[in-house]
C-alpha cells in the first residue's frame, strides 16, 4: 500500500494562505490511508494533519524552526523527540480554546467548534485555557482533558479506551 504521495517544497495545503515553508525546515507528505497531511521537520518535529484541519505554522524568530503551530478545526497529532533542540518555551499548539505546550511527546489535539480535547500518549503536556494561560494542567501518558469556554477548572481524566481508540484510528493508529 502506498501511503506518501507528495512533497511539498513550498507551501502547505490547507495551511492559512501565504505561509511559507520554503522559509522552515519542513517538508509536507500526504498521505492516503487514512488521508493525512504530515509536516516533518527536521528536528524531528511531526505533525499530521486530518485533510480539513487548518493549520499555521508559527516561527517567530524567523530561524526556520517552528514554535508552534495554531490549529483552527479538526485533528493534529504531534510527534516531538525527546532529544530534538530544545525550543525556548516548549512547542505550542494554538486552538481557539486552549494552548498545548510540551519539549519532548506524542500527543493529538482535536479542536470543535465548542472544545479541544488534548490527549497525551507518550511523555507530558501543559494545557491551559487560551484566555487564562496562566493557569494550566500537566497531563502524563493516557490522560486528557477537555477544554471549552467554561471558565471553571480543567480536569484531568484518564480516557477510557474506546475514546483513544477512536482519536487515534483517525491517525492510522
Amino acid at each position: 500500500m502506498k501511503r506518501l504521495v507528495r512533497v511539498a517544497t513550498a507551501f502547505v495545503a490547507g495551511v492559512v494562505p501565504g505561509t511559507a515553508l520554503a522559509q522552515t525546515r519542513c517538508t509536507e507528505t500526504t498521505r492516503f490511508d487514512p488521508p493525512l497531511r504530515v509536516l516533518h521537520c527536521t528536528d524531528g518535529l511531526s505533525l499530521e494533519t486530518e485533510q480539513a484541519a487548518t493549520l499555521r505554522p508559527v516561527d517567530r524568530d524567523g530561524d526556520g524552526q517552528l514554535e508552534g503551530a495554531e490549529i483552527g478545526g479538526r485533528a493534529v497529532l504531534v510527534t516531538l523527540p525527546p532529544r530534538s533542540r530544545p525550543r525556548r518555551g516548549g512547542f505550542q499548539i494554538l486552538t481557539p480554546h486552549a494552548i498545548a505546550s510540551v519539549r519532548g511527546t506524542v500527543y493529538a489535539v482535536d479542536v470543535t467548534a465548542a472544545k479541544t480535547a488534548v490527549f497525551v500518549a507518550r511523555g507530558r503536556v501543559a494545557v491551559a485555557r487560551r484566555n487564562v494561560p496562566a493557569v494550566s494542567v500537566t497531563l502524563g501518558p493516557g490522560e486528557g482533558v477537555d477544554v471549552d469556554a467554561d471558565q471553571g477548572p480543567l480536569e484531568v481524566r484518564r480516557w477510557p479506551q474506546e475514546r483513544v481508540r477512536g482519536l487515534l484510528e483517525r491517525f492510522g493508529r
